[in-house]
């Protein structure tokens, strides 16, 4: 894996963000196998990505961050607190201006500059909008190689990129189902679903490059994406994950992501 070390961080946060997204297209898939998913497996589904990014948060973002500043003798709560709660305010803004529509909500509960836009595009945005963060905090990530090109950085950013991945599938799967249920066909329905993962690779690569040109930012930019992460996690996935009867298995499926997450961080990252 060493010869990984000698490309462009860059080009390693596109290539990672390139993959993110085709997990998510192949979530999206799954539309031309289903024309609706159980409400249960939808709670677990969504807990499950809900517990991966929670976990990702911290062990991949936040604790690299605090102990990058606590080796450099500076104040190891500033850059976290500064940038995890940046990260929850630019998720904010963009929650308040970006017009989208939350699962299973009327199309007058449609969030963000009012708009006449079809429902089935408010429903992309919304999945676009989660899919933000996690490209940041993969790029940023493998920007990190730029300061300090170690095995242990690389390996920690392709975890997080595995990790983001495997919650990507459910989230394409959320996206390209209802819309097949709503009478899209199922091309377009996969077509809406996989467009919403186009944006990781841009955030990707615009996270990586912020690094590599201000290397000074890292345990910034590594706690901006954790809070914006976070920011998802309990704006939209939780709620969403608990509606219905069987919220149990909402929160079965946030332990097991979170394990999962927290396993392949600690034992490979």
């Amino acid at each position: 894996m060493e010869w990984l070390l000698e490309i462009n961080p860059v080009l390693l946060a596109l290539m990672a963000t390139l993959f993110t997204y085709a997990v998510t297209a192949l979530g999206a898939s799954m539309v031309f196998f289903f024309k609706t998913i159980n409400k249960k497996v939808l709670n677990l589904m969504l807990g499950f990505a809900a517990g991966v990014m929670i976990a990702a948060s911290f062990w991949s973002l936040l604790d690299p961050a605090i102990k990058m500043v606590e080796d450099s003798g500076g104040i190891p709560w500033v850059p976290a607190v500064i940038g995890f709660l940046g990260g929850g305010v630019f998720l904010y803004g963009l929650d308040k201006i970006l017009p989208h529509l939350h699962l299973g909500l009327a199309r007058d509960k449609a969030e963000g500059i009012p708009t006449t836009w079809r429902r089935s595009v408010l429903l992309v945005l919304a999945i676009t909008l989660h899919n933000i963060p996690e490209g940041l905090a993969v790029g940023v990530a493998f920007g990190a190689l730029a300061m300090n090109p170690e095995i242990g950085v690389l390996s920690g950013a392709i975890v997080l990129a595995f990790g983001i991945g495997l919650q990507n599938f459910p989230e394409g799967a959320a996206v390209s189902v209802p819309l097949r249920r709503e009478g899209l066909s199922r091309w377009k329905s996969f077509l809406y679903g996989q467009a919403s993962g186009v944006v990781e690779p841009i955030a990707g690569v615009v996270g990586a490059l912020l690094v590599v040109s201000m290397s000074s930012i890292l345990p910034y930019a590594l706690s901006f994406a954790a809070g914006a992460m976070i920011y998802v996690v309990i704006e939209e996935l939780i709620p969403e994950s608990q509606t219905g009867n069987e919220t149990d298995l909402s929160t079965i499926g946030g332990m097991v992501g979170f394990t999962v997450m927290m396993l392949l961080d600690v034992a490979l990252g």
